[in-house]
């Protein structure tokens, strides 16, 4: 399945200082019936956005409407916990296009370039730097450049670089999930076959 191609994003941030957030926090078992990829960002975080009935809960980041954007900066150990796609599939039909964190889990990450999240791991110094101006002023920007594999701070300039797979990234630029990659070479692979 294509997704949105990801070269540069320059947006707000919705800050979640909160460290060891597994997938089942981030899209909880019971939603996980679906087999296609939309509809799950209704359900992310469910039951840290909602009440067991249903209602939105007033202290929860995603409910409050200073915060908003493409970006989502979370504590240590983000997507931790069981394998589940749906837990990227939440991330991106919400809305978000990027997850920071100082360090994620492997299948995570490697789910999450699958999908069109891109995850940017920093030091810690810096992820929280981003959780504090973000926190403290909701209009900052942070600007992820793929090509350049940096994340800067926008109002000061602070920046780090991020590391990516040059396979991974050349699918992210392109919003190619493993099979638009294939098919994007079928001449290529039609002609390899020919001379056989």
């Amino acid at each position: 399945m294509a997704y949105d191609k990801f070269t540069v994003l320059t947006s707000t941030a919705v800050p979640l200082p909160t460290d060891n957030v597994d997938t089942d926090q981030i899209i909880p078992a019971r939603f996980l019936k679906a087999t296609e990829r939309v509809g799950f960002g209704d359900n992310l975080f469910r039951d840290w956005r909602y009440d067991v009935e249903g209602n939105p809960k007033k202290d929860f980041v995603l409910n409050d409407p200073t915060y908003s954007g493409k970006i989502l900066l979370s504590g240590r150990n983000f997507g931790s916990g069981s394998s589940r796609e749906h837990a990227v599939w939440a991330l991106y039909d919400y809305g978000f296009r990027c997850v920071v964190s100082s360090f994620f889990a492997d299948i995570f990450k490697n789910n999450c370039l699958n999908i069109g999240v891109l995850p940017v791991t920093v030091s810690p110094q810096f992820a929280d730097k981003l959780l504090e101006k973000i926190t403290a002023n909701p209009a900052e920007t942070i600007t992820v450049d793929i090509p350049s594999q940096k994340i800067t701070l926008d109002s000061t300039g602070e920046s780090e670089s991020f590391d990516i797979n040059e396979y991974k990234k050349d699918n992210m630029q392109n919003g190619f999930d493993d099979i638009d990659y294939l098919l994007s070479m079928s001449e290529e692979i039609d002609a390899f076959a020919s001379d056989k």
